[in-house]
């Protein structure tokens, strides 16, 4: 049977009353073929979130509505494993208070996490750098500090596809340290690799249909602005760290996000997502799309990502085809998919940025 993840909105909430509605629950769910397994809730953010088992989505909102009227705001399928990896827990927790009025059991458990997300090279492109042996002495002896750099400030790292890692931590703090730790730790290897390392923080069910999807999909998008000696922080985790940050020196290898490039960096990621396998789109076309002109977009773009728009655009279609030659698409397939013009173009372009030819990378 699927298991879900629902979110309930509830400004004010406190943890006796979830304990309450949890109870309600508990005495119907037979009724909908549903199990709930526990749940977590946030005073701070007025938030709590319930994982059950039930045949569909249909049933989780029958069974809220029944037992105590709590709709739930939005419901995401889950995988138990991941639910664990990110919160550490598919259970009740062991600590908890006990009400000497009703006998519930009473806990304030946030589901809100940090997370660091770690990014390298495509280990294909290390291989073609270093060859295959050095590049796989490189990539176990990056992974062995990382996990080890994880262990120690008590982060949870969760087993995800692709290069990189995503790791959840409970505060700041840990994140931060962490992160600082795997920068010391391989700072001879950083530029290699390609390293790139964010943090980013949020909810587990936020507008997105994977657990905390739309947290981990900002903090790639910083990772792309990120230089292989810098850790970028979104503003969120920036401001949780802020009683921390007065005396740290280790600062300035950090790069704090301020509001007003969070949004450019997601309008502008939102924009190239939608339009790089169009071969027509233009930097005119985002220039309306951001409702700015050449000049101010060209000064945001070098500001934020180091480059003009077109090389922007450029490197984005160029990175999204090392994943379509991956998928098995040939060279001329992956031409005209990315947006390129021609074969002979792309090769050009795909050779500089990388060091060797497209149909190189297809046969390694």
């Amino acid at each position: 049977m699927p298991i879900y993840m629902d979110l309930h909105i509830v400004p004010g909430v406190i943890a006796e009353h979830v304990a309450e509605a949890h109870q309600e629950d508990l005495k119907i769910q037979g009724n909908y073929g549903c199990r709930v397994m526990t749940y977590w809730v946030d005073e701070a953010h007025g938030s709590a979130f319930c994982l059950l088992e039930a045949p569909d989505k249909e049933s989780v909102i029958e069974m809220h509505n029944d037992a105590h009227g709590l709709i739930p705001h939005e419901i995401i399928e889950v995988n138990s494993g991941i639910v664990q990896a990110f919160l550490g827990r598919i259970k009740y927790p062991e600590n908890h208070s006990v009400s000497a009025d009703t006998g519930l059991k009473i806990f304030n458990d946030p589901a809100f996490r940090i997370i660091l997300v770690i990014t390298t090279i495509k280990a294909k492109l290390l291989e073609h750098d270093l060859g295959t042996t050095k590049a796989r002495e490189v990539l176990y002896e990056f992974t062995k500090n990382v996990k080890q750099q994880i262990a120690k400030h008590e982060g949870r790292l969760v087993e995800m596809e692709g290069e990189g890692f995503v790791v959840s931590f409970i505060s700041a703090s840990q994140g931060i340290n962490c992160a600082f730790g795997i920068q010391n730790e391989v700072a001879g290897l950083s530029e290699e690799i390609g390293l790139g390392m964010s943090l980013n923080a949020g909810l587990p069910v936020d507008k997105s249909d994977r657990l905390f999807g739309t947290t981990i999909r900002f903090a790639r998008h910083l990772c792309t602005i990120a230089d292989s000696n810098q850790i970028v922080l979104a503003s969120i985790v920036d401001e949780l760290n802020k009683s921390d940050r007065q005396n740290d020196q280790r600062l300035e290898r950090v790069k704090s996000m301020t509001i007003g490039e969070e949004k450019f960096l997601e309008l502008m990621m939102q924009v190239l997502e939608k339009n790089w396998q169009d071969a027509d789109f233009t930097v005119e076309d985002c220039c309306r799309k951001h409702s700015l002109s050449k000049s101010q977009l060209y000064r945001k773009c070098v500001a934020l990502f180091k480059m003009s728009p077109n090389n922007l655009i450029r490197e984005y279609r160029l990175v999204e085809s090392l994943h379509m030659l991956e998928a098995g698409y040939n060279v001329s397939e992956t031409t005209f998919e990315t947006g390129f013009s021609s074969p002979s173009y792309f090769t050009k372009c795909f050779q500089k940025r990388f060091g060797l030819a497209p149909l190189q990378y297809l046969k390694m």
